[in-house]
């Protein structure tokens, strides 16, 4: 299945996400995202939740070939909807998530570990927006939660990725790793957190997203506003046609994200 929950092991569960070649999400796979991670975190044996993903990259956001193929606005629509339900699903899970990233987190994969409560990365990880690039806009909520808010700008406007290296001299990735180590060192940081007692762990999550600086569900359905305008004055269509455009590898780069074959 391409959203699976593996039986919780000492508290631990994990939500797994495999959408072949690259982990970009259909409409879907967002929704069924969001019910995983909701479903896990309702269970009373599941004191922390890790959010993990197969293949060689954790989430390259939506699936553009999606959008382009709908010569309406449902998949837009469908996208939007989606993606806010799977980031507002992790920030909301009543445990902590810990998001176990390897190779790119692009887009929506932004939103997924900018409202997760820990993030252990491999090595070879890479964080970014390319959403300029792609005709949308968004998850610079999410992103402003991961590096200081002029960085957050600079990433958003050029659509360049930051290494995991960079984010955990941050402060916002809690440990870096040989991709072969990955998921131990995801599991070896939620077991610890299991070890409290699951009541309280309850109590702390709602008493930390209650104390939060920034209303995420807000902000972010702010930012799709955006979006919705670029796409009905016909600005998204142009950029995505172009996916890319005058930046050939850049372009070559997003292409293979999304599944096409090098």
């Amino acid at each position: 299945m391409p959203v699976s929950t593996s039986v919780p092991d000492g508290g631990v569960a994990v939500v797994t996400v495999d959408y072949a070649p690259v982990n970009a999400l259909p409409v879907r796979g967002w929704y069924d995202l969001a019910d995983a991670v909701r479903a896990t975190g309702r269970d009373p044996g599941v004191r922390c939740v890790v959010l993990a993903a197969a293949g060689r990259g954790f989430n390259a956001g939506v699936d553009i070939k999606e959008m382009q193929r709908d010569s309406g606005h449902e998949a837009l629509i469908g996208a939007n909807h989606g993606c806010y339900e799977a980031f507002s699903a992790v920030y909301g899970c009543e445990v902590p998530v810990v998001a176990a990233v390897q190779g790119f987190c692009l887009g929506g994969g932004i939103g997924l570990v900018g409202n997760a409560d820990a993030i252990v990365a491999s090595d070879d990880a890479t964080f970014g927006l390319p959403e300029l690039d792609r005709g949308a806009l968004g998850a610079a909520t999410h992103l402003a939660r991961l590096v200081p808010q002029h960085l957050m700008r600079a990433l958003y406007y050029t659509s360049r990725t930051a290494t995991a290296a960079e984010l955990h001299a941050h402060g916002s990735v809690w440990r870096v790793v040989p991709r072969a180590d990955l998921h131990a060192a995801a599991l070896e940081l939620a077991h610890e957190i299991a070890r409290k007692d699951g009541t309280l762990l309850r109590l702390a999550k709602a008493a930390i997203n209650g104390i939060d600086p920034v209303d995420v569900h807000r902000s972010y359905r702010f930012e799709q506003g955006f979006t919705f305008e670029a796409n009905l004055s016909g600005l998204a269509a142009r950029v995505r046609a172009g996916f890319g455009g005058a930046n050939p590898t850049r372009e070559r780069e997003l292409t293979q994200e999304q599944g096409d074959p090098a």
